[in-house]
């Protein structure tokens, strides 16, 4: 794999799946992800575009402060309402609209970050490297799919460094 060097003069777009990121901090150290590290990783001094975060609104509302907090790092919120079905399952799936704000922007972008480590964006990231755009993933390696990691230009697997994505515990 040939590793195109970051200078900054590239124009990034950063597109984070919270729900993903979320659940895999959780079930792999029960912990919350530090979005702020994550989105500094992505850029790593390089021109932001745009940033992206996918969020869903549950009824109680309880999230809004969560969506402040990336609103004042500079990341865009999308929000979707959870759906809940009759029988007690819940929805919330964001792929589409992660699919769509990826091609409307690539045209102005020359690298998309993905924070992401679900397979299901396979097709994706073929797509934006055959219209020649750098496509990085930034996931949790173990929760990650194998074929995610190796058709990225880059993957930054925050297992390396959980201390550093993950946010301190408050002590009670």
């Amino acid at each position: 794999m040939i590793s195109v060097t970051r200078h900054k003069e590239q124009r990034i777009g950063v597109l984070i799946d919270v729900q993903n990121l979320y659940h895999s901090a959780k079930n792999l150290y029960g912990a919350k992800v530090n979005f702020g590290e994550v989105l500094k990783t992505a850029v790593s001094g390089r021109k932001l575009i745009r940033a992206f975060a996918y969020v869903v609104r549950t009824k109680t509302g309880e999230e809004r402060p969560f969506f402040e907090a990336l609103t004042k790092l500079g990341i865009e919120t999308r929000v979707r309402d959870l759906q809940e079905f009759y029988g007690g399952m819940k929805k919330a799936d964001w792929d589409v609209g992660i699919v769509i704000d990826a091609i409307r922007t690539a045209p102005s972008l020359d690298v998309i970050v993905l924070c992401s480590g679900d397979g299901d964006f396979i097709p994706l990231v073929e797509y934006l490297k055959n219209q020649g755009k750098r496509v990085e993933i930034i996931a949790f390696g173990k929760t990650t799919s194998s074929k995610l990691r190796e058709i990225s230009d880059e993957f930054i697997d925050l297992d390396k460094n959980p201390s550093k994505y993950l946010l301190k515990k408050k002590s009670k």
